[in-house]
């Protein structure tokens, strides 16, 4: 749990939080910063300047978003040799392309002549080209050619491939990180693929279904926390609470490393618009730090997945793949898709509403739950250590 007590130009290479720190690799801290410092007292929140302030989101990008494993979409997004899908990790543009070897590559998306963005979208090339001045990239990103380059000179065509990210998968979830001295996937994935499976959920046997995208006015870290507590369930979620348990007692709440997990039973008499039977017996909601979002709901196998990712200070993207058995029946897809749509939007009002209130500058910090909202305290204190 954190709480302000200034901000230093330059932050302390020894973490704020060293109760995280025994369990989980250390990003490599840098100084350049106009944050100060803050400590790990009692109940405090973050500094909710911490959700307004550029220069604490450009920090943010450079030793969180530029450090950690996001996902940023699934195999069928790039299926065949030259398909190619333009993505981000924070504020870092991202291609994923299938090289004629049926490799997947993740590359930085800027041409490396002047900085355009080189692909948008998705389709199928041989190559890829800038549309600004026509460079053209191999498949595996070397540079193949440029205008007038053997005729002006001047350049090492070797030097001047696409830059490569680090990319890794578990079962079709693309992961990309921009750190190439990064762990690896799995050390901060920490056991969620075998929960997932554990739970009867065949990831690779899940077809993929839809993509939902949306925006909100809000910053990043209040998305993620919302959804890092269901304390405000049975108040602002009356048709989850109908169907979930979201008791104290019946909803477990375990931070470990970068994973934070919400698991929950259905209720004994399950009210509403989704049914909950089947072979899945639980929900398991977790965050990988810093946003990456995954759900499995009670019924049949299914799975959803997908980023927050920070556009500016108040503004956030978000989007989730849904994952279903081949074998769902649509009308109970239908029916999922809703409930969740649902709870969607009434989490939108409620995280613009907090953006509201932290906005005014007249309060400092707020205070947070021990129990009840201790992930938000444990993904506020990575959040600390990170910028430390």
């Amino acid at each position: 749990m954190t709480a302000a007590s200034g901000l230093d130009p330059e932050l302390s290479e020894t973490s704020t939080c060293p109760s995280t720190r025994s369990s989980i690799p250390t990003p490599r801290p840098t100084r350049s910063s106009s944050v100060r410092c803050v400590s790990a007292v009692g109940t405090r929140t973050l500094p909710w300047s911490w959700y307004t302030d550029p220069a604490v989101l450009q920090l943010e990008q450079e030793r969180i978003f530029r450090r950690f494993w996001q996902y940023v979409g699934h195999a069928g997004d790039v299926p065949e040799p030259g398909s190619f899908a333009a993505t981000r990790v924070g504020d870092v543009p991202v291609l994923l392309v299938r090289d004629e070897e049926r490799a997947l590559r993740a590359f930085v998306n800027v041409c490396r002549h002047r900085g355009s963005i080189v692909c948008e979208g998705s389709g199928r090339r041989a190559t890829l080209q800038c549309p600004y001045h026509a460079w053209t990239y191999g498949l595996d990103g070397r540079l193949l050619n440029a205008p007038r380059m053997e005729r002006e000179g001047g350049m090492e065509t070797d030097e001047l491939g696409l830059v490569a990210l680090r990319l890794e998968t578990w079962g079709p979830f693309v992961f990309v990180n921009p750190d190439p001295d990064a762990a690896p996937l799995s050390d901060f994935l920490d056991g969620v693929p075998e929960r997932i499976a554990d739970a009867g959920i065949d990831v690779d046997a899940l077809r993929f279904l839809t993509r939902a995208e949306s925006e909100l006015d809000a910053n990043w870290k209040i998305s993620a926390e919302n959804f890092l507590e269901c304390y405000h369930c049975p108040v602002a979620h009356p048709g989850f609470s109908a169907v979930m348990d979201v008791s104290p007692d019946a909803y477990l709440l375990e931070a470990h490393g970068w994973c934070m997990s919400q698991v929950s039973p259905p209720r004994r008499d399950p009210r509403g618009s989704y049914d909950p039977t089947g072979e899945v017996e639980r929900g398991q909601f977790h965050v990988l730090f810093p946003g990456t979002v995954i759900n499995a709901m009670p019924g049949w196998p299914n799975l959803s997945i997908g980023p927050i990712v920070p556009l500016a200070p108040e503004r956030t993207f978000r989007f989730l793949d849904y994952f279903v058995d081949p074998d769902a029946d649509e009308a109970r897809i239908e029916e999922a898709l809703a409930f969740d749509a649902q709870v969607g939007a009434e989490d939108r009002v409620l995280v613009e509403r907090v953006q509201k209130g932290v906005r005014s500058g007249l309060i400092e910090e707020g205070r947070l739950m021990p129990e009840s909202e201790k992930l938000v305290a444990h993904f506020q204190s990575l959040v600390v250590d990170a910028l430390a």
